[in-house]
């Protein structure tokens, strides 16, 4: 048996324990004192192979990196893992969705995305201490704060770190149950659209009226015709708001449009078909504001070979595994669109992430945690 599988195997238990405390410490992104207890109890778990430290002052609380002590006398460049802390789950989910093991799944907020692949990453890092593998490179880990909300104020940061780096591992879940790899994602954005048009009285001065929710729903003809799906470009109208009661003539109306696009040069076809919007009804007016805040993570070289890589180590551990592309975005975007080789959805297999069911199968623990021992001390 690989040795890295068998460790893997025998660590079993406590690679559930660690995830299990993980899912238990609740951090949703809108509460900061959540996710530095996380990133606390993190860090007492790593103390005696990897230093921290910690970017505080922000809104949803601290981003991390753990530098790992690991063995091999010379570093040569570094290979970042990206992370996060945060969960969609609002404190208290605990309560109706407890952690637990059944069915050959742990379940639990946050098991999937992605506690569990946390807790994979850092077992795989003792894998490569206990059996005194010589590694390459510098190794961090960085975990963020905000990657659920957008990653505004962590984005910097981690592209700072790519920047430095050889190769990104990301720790999100793969794809399905059969935990294909993401070597492909689409950029991520929205556009808010503002119709402002005139009031008045809709049964005594109704003429006088330009009515901004009518003006709003031409428009949404127009823009949901911007989707390209032999592209795979996206345009999704979502949310909208507008008037204030059913006897005015409304004078604003607000439009949220979620886009998705392949490829940078979608990007800009995106820019310039909401940038051509003109008013149907010429007495109201557009405003227009928005675009990609996640870039595209497109399949690059340096991707591709990085892939191949993890598909022959996974041979060795008797996974054939396969890789995917997705419309969700991560922070491997960004570290993608600098062109550093980046590998996605090398973190928990299972499903539900953001439902109830949210669930990892327990006989994927070991060879994903083998995979990214023998990844960091491939590359």
């Amino acid at each position: 048996m690989d040795r890295f599988l068998r460790y893997a195997r025998q660590k079993q238990k406590e690679i559930i324990a660690l995830t299990r405390e993980f899912v238990e410490c609740e951090s949703p992104s809108d509460d900061p004192p959540s996710v530095d207890r996380f990133i606390s109890l993190a860090t007492k778990r790593t103390q005696d192979i990897a230093t921290v430290s910690v970017s505080r002052g922000t809104t949803y609380g601290p981003n991390a990196r753990f530098t790992f002590t690991l063995p091999g006398k010379k570093k040569d460049g570094q290979i970042l893992a990206l992370g996060h802390s945060d969960t969609v789950w609002p404190m208290g989910t605990l309560g109706k969705m407890p952690f637990r093991e059944s069915r050959g799944r742990l379940w639990g907020p946050g098991v999937l995305d992605m506690k569990g692949g946390l807790a994979f990453f850092i077992f795989a890092m003792r894998a490569l201490r206990d059996l005194d593998v010589a590694v390459a490179r510098k190794v961090v880990l960085q975990v963020n704060a905000d990657e659920e909300v957008g990653s505004e104020l962590s984005r910097a940061w981690t592209e700072e770190a790519a920047k430095q780096s050889v190769a990104v591992l990301v720790l999100e879940p793969g794809t399905g149950l059969e935990g294909k790899l993401k070597t492909a994602r689409k950029g991520v954005g929205d556009y808010t659209i503002t119709v402002r048009g005139r009031a008045s009285h809709a049964g005594v001065d109704f003429l006088n009226g330009a009515n901004a929710i009518v003006e709003m729903s031409r428009q949404l003809q127009k823009i949901a015709g911007f989707t390209r799906l032999d592209r795979g470009v996206t345009v999704s109208p979502g949310v909208v708001h507008g008037g204030t009661r059913s006897n005015v003539v409304p004078a604003e109306c607000r439009a949220e449009v979620d886009i998705r696009a392949p490829r940078d040069r979608d990007r800009v076809y995106l820019e310039r078909s909401f940038g051509s919007l003109k008013p149907f009804d010429k007495r109201c007016t557009i405003e227009v504001t928005g675009g990609l805040n996640r870039p595209p993570m497109e399949r690059s070289a340096g991707v591709r070979k990085l892939f191949q890589t993890a598909k022959a180590l996974a041979a060795e551990l008797g996974v054939a595994l396969e890789e995917s592309a997705t419309g969700g975005g991560s922070d491997g975007n960004f570290t993608a669109a600098l062109g550093v080789p980046t590998l996605d959805g090398l973190g928990a297999v299972g499903e539900g992430a953001h439902a109830v069911n949210e669930s990892i199968l327990v006989n994927r623990i070991a060879d994903r945690t083998a995979l990214l021992a023998k990844l960091v001390a491939a590359i």
